[in-house]
């Protein structure tokens, strides 16, 4: 089953880690841009805590306490971040297996200073904290602290490199799955289903159920394959990586690197962003593509009219009064996938939720440029 997920994406960064369950308060919604009819003057409950980290070593807080980070040079790029279980720490790995760790997260052991066949792609911990698994692309599996080995797809030939390692709710048994989403179990994890022959964006982890008896294949959009006893459900919140693909994922990927920076009416950036100004940079910047600059224009005019059933990543989403007047249109954001946008609005560019302010005000199409 497929459905959209609560997913914190990341592009050209190491992880988005929600951190803790109490939300930020989303900030006023800004105006559209210039020329544009003002929106929503307040809003819901948006983004969780969390951090950012680099590949190159620097680490970011919004909302969560830092614990520390490696900064640079690094002799391999950071390709990995796991928080530990109370939150109060956490572990960067590097693609040499290189193991950072802060806070209440202890190390283990690494594997920098020995020979890879294929570089590390991910850190997963032991449920009680007190050791971790690092995998390789190849399916290669090393062990650390009391984290037990129970096998691997190192001598396997896959169709698709290894991306995403989870472990069971007991440690006694773990899943790797692959960039199509090809599923591989060892020890007490079971197979419950996988997306492999499903064609898409790239397929990024599988994170379990909390019995163990199911899993989420979830692709770097945020869409979520529900399996076994994850049914209908969401998938906790996790980090993601944004490999861009298509055109869209370069705007969005674009747009990701702009967060943070300040709202500005009639913004076109490097320094701040009104809504359409942000929207019009990441696909003008990324892919040469242009349309209208305020975004009632941009929602009449802009590439193609798409319905919202069909939105991929760098769509073009708007909110107005009016459903069937274009010129009622205030506000454009774009599109990441997992139901989620990136916009520029109250006093930042910030990540949000498509449902954010109900679907009264949001338009039926979006335009893909």
């Amino acid at each position: 089953m497929r459905h959209p997920w609560r997913a914190r994406l990341v592009v050209s960064l190491v992880g988005l880690m929600a951190f803790g369950v109490a939300p930020m308060v989303a900030p006023a919604l800004g105006t559209a841009g210039a020329g544009t009819p003002a929106g929503h003057s307040t809003g819901p409950p948006a983004s969780d805590n969390f951090w950012l980290a680099t590949p190159t070593g620097s680490l970011y807080s919004f909302g969560a306490p830092s614990y520390g980070s490696p900064g640079s040079p690094l002799n391999r790029p950071l390709v990995g971040m796991v928080a530990t279980g109370d939150q109060q720490g956490y572990w960067l790995v590097a693609s040499d297996g290189g193991v950072f760790s802060y806070g209440d997260a202890a190390f283990y052991g690494s594997t920098g200073n020995i020979h890879l066949n294929r570089p590390i792609v991910g850190l997963t911990a032991a449920p009680d904290g007190k050791g971790y698994w690092l995998v390789a692309s190849d399916g290669g599996v090393f062990t650390f602290g009391d984290a037990a080995f129970y096998g691997s797809t190192g001598s396997i030939a896959l169709n698709r490199p290894i991306v995403g390692m989870a472990a069971t709710p007991d440690g006694k048994g773990y899943w790797l799955v692959a960039s199509d989403g090809g599923v591989f179990t060892f020890g007490d994890a079971a197979f419950y289903g996988s997306t492999a022959s499903d064609p898409g964006d790239p397929v990024e982890r599988l994170v379990p159920t909390h019995s163990g008896h199911g899993y989420w294949v979830v692709q770097q959009n945020g869409t979520a394959s529900a399996f076994g006893d994850a049914g209908s459900s969401n998938p906790p919140t996790q980090a993601l990586l944004f490999d861009p693909v298509t055109p869209g994922d370069l705007a969005v990927q674009f747009a990701f690197q702009q967060l943070g920076k300040p709202y500005i009416w009639g913004g076109n950036g490097p320094v701040g962003y009104d809504c359409s100004g942000l929207a019009l940079a990441a696909w003008s910047q990324t892919s040469g593509i242009t349309f209208a600059r305020v975004a009632d224009d941009q929602y009449h005019t802009a590439g193609t009219a798409v319905p919202l059933s069909d939105l991929q990543s760098g769509d073009l989403v708007f909110w107005g009064t009016s459903a069937t007047d274009w010129t009622t249109v205030y506000h454009t954001a774009l599109y990441v996938g997992g139901n989620r946008i990136v916009e520029a609005t109250g006093d930042h560019v910030q990540l949000n939720d498509l449902g954010q302010w109900g679907t009264g005000d949001l338009m039926p199409n979006a335009r893909r440029p």
